[in-house]
């Protein structure tokens, strides 16, 4: 079995917002709240879910560049919760990320060169020379041309930058990356260049990556677990295979539903209506049971445990999961299908 890389227990994150002359507390956002999880060597978790339900501060949670309100954070064995100063600063070098936007993320008025030898320089590895080399061989790891290193970032295109941004992050060797949404500003055919580019250099450096996304085709790809988050918790986490073929949870069951399907004939799951609560005041309870078909009054009083990978009080009571289940459509919609087959003969 892989070495265990990031075990996370009970994280919470709490941000108060307060008004007046004394800046009094009014109001507290559990923006994460009692997240526990574990990553190995050479493995992908997912996060996923709406915007909002804690996915990136998650991860910075487990970088530890944002202070964590409670909850355990073990990187390569070590408790890195209360770790500080100098210690700290060593241990970046072994957790990177990787950002969403690849122009905001790279400093434009450095040359790209710069960009990869800054974080060498930063944690003190090889003289000038050997900088140099890195920051071609950098380059080469990731499709660029050791040229390149003259280029300022705005003269590349979107792939190319979130390329650069990956080789920064690769430049310390590192054992874990988090990846937040690396592929959401890119166009689709370079979004498939960049995952496979992801991919490749986890097989070849069994990298352990933390991946954000909100595109569960990427996330099917590229995941081999999969947590799925909702108002700061996680209600469900499995396997990828598991989870797309048999969600236990019916918020995941609602993510699954609506990704688009090309045949207007199959019918989906049951779309839970209302928007998403504040995380200013949730809902008690199980934090979904607003949106869900198939709350109970135990839902509305009592949160449910993460057990067996679900956190939901009638996972084995649902029925089948139905995003595939063939049933009549619309009848105009199904009439022009007709017209078209017949046409078609």
């Amino acid at each position: 079995m892989s070495a265990l890389v990031l075990d996370v227990a009970g994280l919470a994150k709490h941000f108060t917002r307060s008004s007046g002359v004394f800046r009094k507390t009014t109001s507290v956002v559990r923006a994460v709240d009692g997240v526990s999880f574990s990553l190995r060597r050479g493995e992908t978790l997912a996060l996923v879910g709406e915007s909002g339900c804690g996915k990136s501060t998650t991860a910075r949670l487990a970088l530890r560049l944002i202070e964590p309100s409670a909850g355990s954070i073990h990187f390569e064995g070590s408790d890195i919760s209360e770790l500080q100063g100098a210690p700290l600063r060593r241990l970046r070098r072994r957790m990177q990320i990787v950002f969403q936007d690849p122009f905001a993320s790279l400093n434009p008025r450095m040359r790209v060169g710069a960009i990869l030898e800054e974080p060498l320089i930063l944690h003190g590895l090889g003289d000038a020379a050997a900088r140099k080399a890195r920051v071609a061989e950098l380059l080469g790891l990731v499709g660029l041309s050791p040229l390149h290193a003259m280029r300022y970032p705005h003269e590349f295109s979107g792939g190319q930058r979130q390329r650069i941004g990956i080789a920064r992050a690769l430049a310390v060797e590192p054992s874990l990356v988090v990846l937040d949404e690396p592929v959401s500003a890119l166009d689709v055919s370079i979004q498939a260049q960049v995952v496979n580019l992801l991919k490749d250099i986890q097989a070849r450096m069994g990298l352990a990556y933390l991946f954000i996304a909100h595109d569960l085709a990427v996330v099917k790809h590229m995941a081999d677990q999969v947590a799925v988050m909702y108002l700061g918790r996680i209600v469900e986490i499995a396997p990828k295979d598991t989870l797309f073929s048999a969600p236990r949870h019916p918020y995941t069951r609602l993510l699954l539903s609506a990704i688009p399907r090309p045949d207007p004939q199959r019918a989906r799951e049951a779309v839970p209506v209302g928007e998403l609560p504040s995380p200013l005041s949730p809902p008690s309870g199980c934090h979904f049971h607003p949106r869900c078909p198939f709350a109970s009054e135990v839902c509305r009083v009592e949160a449910p445990a993460l057990v067996d990978g679900v956190a939901c009080h009638h996972a084995a009571e649902l029925p089948a999961f139905c995003a595939e289940v063939a049933s009549p459509v619309d009848p105009r919609a199904a009439k022009r299908i007709a017209l078209y087959a017949a046409r078609r003969e």
